[in-house]
């Protein structure tokens, strides 16, 4: 999972805070390069801080659980001790150790998670039976191949598919800090952009800088630089400024797509309609024009 992120361990110690967890980079470092299992409490604030969801982190944690019980069982422990491993602890932004009791509710979520599987195996062999597939999950991002805990991927203008989106100035210089422009996609030292779903067709759009961390791009709507887009550290998911929603736009074989503000339901654009490299990335009134147009390409986990 960590490779699959492609986060750092320092990244990740800041996601975890993030979410009022402590978890130390040399922990990270320990845990992952050990063969036994991890405890709970790590593995709650690390899938987290990869970037998972409640439901996918129960899942982990459900999984972890019929591990270590299947573990005790095979060498005559108990499985209902409290199923403590030896490793680095966690401690909660108090400093306190986090408890390793495992709670009610992962308890009940191993149950329910066991039915469950046999539910989905049961239709399985009753959909096999009547020659139909069973239903398939839809995609967080409809007409675009984005798992539900998000991707890499690369936006290109759709007329200018040598440019990405990415780090530029604003051309007026009205504006002092970073904001998203039109580069050629070879320049080396250009931030990797990640697309997380949050749910209902909105998703996050994240920037991974090789000097900045990580930043999140936030439609600005007021000030000397309205309408643009900024990458900024303090990432909510709850920040309409921060929420966006991808849409399939024109012919399903051209794959193009309008990136839509939620806070605004306006479009981006390119500013002025421009060409060339460095034009700042604006919202404005949804229009179909072509500058409002991108490509998303989908880059696969290693």
């Amino acid at each position: 999972m960590r490779n699959w992120s492609g986060l750092t361990y320092r990244q990740l110690e800041g996601k975890a805070k993030a979410f009022g967890n402590t978890l130390p980079a040399s922990t990270i470092a320990t845990t992952v390069g050990r063969s036994t299992l991890p405890r709970d409490s790590f593995v709650e604030a690390f899938t987290r801080a990869c970037g998972l969801g409640d439901e996918d982190v129960r899942q982990w944690l459900a999984a972890r659980r019929r591990i270590a019980v299947g573990d005790r069982a095979r060498t005559g422990g108990d499985p209902r001790s409290d199923l403590r491993d030896e490793e680095p602890g966690l401690t909660q932004p108090d400093g306190s150790a986090v408890p390793h009791r495992v709670p009610w509710w992962l308890r009940v979520a191993s149950l329910v998670t066991a039915v469950a599987v046999g539910v989905l195996g049961m239709l399985g062999v009753q959909a096999l039976r009547s020659g139909t597939d069973p239903p398939r999950a839809q995609p967080p991002v409809p007409g675009l191949g984005i798992p539900a805990v998000g991707s890499w991927a690369k936006i290109h203008p759709a007329r200018n598919p040598d440019f990405c989106l990415t780090e530029g100035r604003d051309r007026t210089q009205r504006y002092p800090t970073a904001v998203a422009a039109q580069h050629p996609c070879s320049q080396a030292d250009l931030p990797r952009t990640y697309i997380e779903p949050l749910g209902d067709g909105v998703v996050q759009i994240q920037w991974h800088h090789p000097k900045y961390a990580i930043g999140c791009l936030t439609v600005l709507t007021d000030g000397e630089g309205r309408d643009l887009v900024e990458p900024r550290d303090d990432c909510s998911e709850s920040d309409p400024a921060q929420r966006w929603r991808i849409e399939p736009v024109g012919s399903p074989a051209a794959a193009h797509f309008r990136i839509r503000p939620e806070g605004t339901g306006q479009c981006l654009s390119l500013r002025d309609q421009d060409t060339v490299e460095g034009a700042e990335i604006v919202q404005g009134r949804c229009s179909g024009a072509a500058d409002q147009q991108y490509l998303i390409e989908v880059i696969p986990p290693p």
